[in-house]
């Protein structure tokens, strides 16, 4: 009986979990959004939530602890200048899972774990994105309308000289 077990194996040794975990949690804070499987997001959420109320403290320490984890220091930078300016007021719930449905090769759960208050970051992102391909395909609609044009015109220049 496994009455009171915390966490998941994950299928992996000790330190290769702990070496995915740290990786997660690294990616998770640098780009605000990762997709995983479902136990994976489950168990980096518990890991994740645990750095961020540690980096609430910002003092040396706490700075010196997540140093240890992760290794970006960039990622670092951004977690105690941009990431807890905006989190800092939440008691805690920083992420949050949203389940995807199952992966199509080996039917995996899939999911995607984000941090709650970076929504508007990711959104911004999607805009711009949506925008560059409404642009593209505007211009690719003009070209084809241009060649079509450009088509009938000597169709139709063909075709006169037969008719006289």
């Amino acid at each position: 009986m496994r009455h009171r077990v915390r966490g998941r194996k994950l299928g992996r040794t000790a330190s290769h979990r702990a070496a995915l975990l740290n990786s997660l949690a690294t990616s998770l804070l640098k780009h605000k959004r990762i997709q995983t499987t479902l136990p994976k997001a489950k168990e980096a959420r518990s890991y994740v939530e645990t750095l961020i109320t540690k980096a609430k403290k910002n003092d040396l320490h706490s700075r010196r602890q997540i140093m240890s984890v992760i290794n970006d220091k960039e990622v670092v930078k951004e977690l105690f200048n941009e990431i807890i300016n905006k989190i800092g007021d939440r008691p805690g719930g920083y992420t949050r899972i949203v389940k995807l449905g199952n992966r199509m090769g080996d039917d995996a759960e899939m999911a995607i774990l984000e941090l709650v208050d970076f929504n508007d970051v990711i959104n911004a992102k999607a805009e711009e994105h949506k925008e560059k391909r409404e642009t593209k395909a505007k211009a690719k609609k003009e070209n084809q309308e241009k060649e079509s044009a450009e088509e009938a015109n000597v169709v139709q220049e063909t075709s006169a000289p037969e008719a006289n």
